[in-house]
């Protein structure tokens, strides 16, 4: 199950700072909407499963697309409905 998470819980799981992930986010390594979002204008979560991802698969892009798709795939809105009799 993924869940997003605050700076502090990302910096305990991977050992990155608080400015280290504001800098990827602001150099666009990390995308909003995948890898964080902004619940308001002081509040960023972010995926830990696909930052654990993206820092395992920093030099294989392609790997990690797939992860972003199976991610996106597992969404409910994207689940297929069951049809009506």
């Amino acid at each position: 199950m993924t869940y997003f998470v605050g700076k502090q819980e990302v910096s305990q799981h991977l050992k990155l700072s608080a400015t280290t992930l504001k800098r990827y986010r602001l150099q666009g390594l990390l995308v909003e909407g995948i890898h964080w979002v902004r619940l308001n204008s002081r509040c960023i979560r972010y995926n830990l499963d696909l930052l654990q991802d993206w820092l395992q698969n920093r030099d294989d892009p392609i790997a990690h697309q797939r992860a972003i798709e199976i991610y996106q795939a597992s969404l409910l809105s994207n689940q297929k409905k069951p049809r009506k009799k």
